[in-house]
């Protein structure tokens, strides 16, 4: 049987992968012309977005309840506290992960309007 640890690195590396176009690093789809201005107003707008924090106070907090959601629910099903402390690390991990994949889809959405308002159409 495969470590359960190595089978862990496999979806984080295609997480990873797949994260190439996203967040700040978003490159908009544009319906029309494009002017000689858009590379330099692509990188305004993405350094726009990159200057919004992904983690903050509320990924702690999201953090945390993951945390204790999770170390919940398994004393409840299992009805021991045998595994609350790995049920309470996977949480956090999920909760924290979670904050930052939202904060990082703002940052796609910051990209977006600020490309429209430069006057592109963004059509995604």
């Amino acid at each position: 049987m495969p470590n359960r640890k190595s089978l862990l690195i496999i979806p984080a590396l295609l997480l990873a992968g797949a994260c190439t176009n996203t967040g700040a690093s978003y490159q908009p789809v544009i319906d029309g012309p494009i002017g000689p201005n858009y590379s330099n107003d692509l990188a305004q707008c993405q350094q726009l977005a990159a200057s919004q924090a992904t983690i903050d106070g509320s990924t702690a907090g999201n953090a945390a309840i993951g945390a204790a959601g999770a170390a919940a629910v398994t004393g409840i099903v299992q009805d021991s506290s045998d595994n609350l402390g790995r049920a309470a690390v996977a949480g956090a991990l999920l909760g924290a992960s979670a904050d930052a994949i939202g904060k990082n889809q703002n940052k796609e959405v910051i990209v977006r309007n600020c490309m429209r308002g430069r006057g592109y159409n963004v059509v995604g």
